[in-house]
């Protein structure tokens, strides 16, 4: 199964992700990652990407098909693979299925997780964590048992992301939909697109997608 990951930010999608690598036995590729692990090698694709990042500016397509194609022809991937965060653009889905292509791969699947904004923006706005031990937390879905007290270790410091309040937030979904939009229309079209109502539990969103998985249609 190679299977790719639409979601905004706050879908739960990277959650998933894990889950599901777990359950399949299959790498789980979040491009950042791979991204911040090519720089850290010092290779030569990573200095490429490297000097991209310093100045400010988007990682072009190529470099980052160029390191997704790294890593998906690692032994590792051979059973199949998720993809989480990557193709962001209808261009880099074409570059894509030409590089799988190549590698006589195709994708199996391409699930959306599709949240409402109102939810989404709470999820992203509310979150905050334990300074100590970096337990997760949400002023609207998830506060510690004993308020300004974390349930795992005690602490009482909390912090949250600076990007995480609702200005920002409402900026980072306008431009994920924006990009999505047509993206979402082209898996529809090769009839791979599944949607997943995410708004439920992270339990009831995993028994969603393996039973996607073990009926194909």
């Amino acid at each position: 199964m190679n299977i790719i990951f639409l979601g905004a930010p706050g879908s739960g999608k990277g959650t998933q992700a894990a889950m599901l690598a777990k359950e399949l036995n299959i790498p789980a590729i979040s491009t950042g990652e791979v991204l911040r692990k090519e720089v850290e090698q010092q290779s030569e694709i990573g200095k490429l990407a490297k000097s991209y990042m310093e100045s400010g500016k988007l990682v072009p397509d190529e470099v980052v098909i160029g390191i997704i194609k790294n890593r998906i022809a690692q032994s590792d991937c051979n059973k199949g693979f998720i993809l989480d965060g990557f193709p962001r653009n209808v261009n880099q889905a074409l570059t894509l299925d030409e590089m799988l292509f190549s590698l006589n791969k195709k994708i199996s699947k391409v699930f959306n997780f599709e949240v409402g904004e109102e939810v989404l923006i709470k999820r992203i706005s509310g979150r905050f964590s334990c300074k100590k031990c970096a337990t997760l937390y949400n002023r609207y879905f998830k506060k510690p048992v004993k308020e300004g007290v974390c349930d795992n270790c005690g602490a009482t410091e909390f912090e949250s992301r600076s990007d995480d309040n609702e200005a920002v937030v409402k900026n980072r979904l306008q431009v994920y939909h924006e990009s999505t939009f047509a993206l979402i229309q082209f898996y529809q079209k090769n009839n791979l697109l599944v949607l997943v109502a995410a708004v439920e539990s992270a339990p009831l969103v995993f028994e969603e997608l393996i039973t996607s998985i073990k009926n194909p249609h």
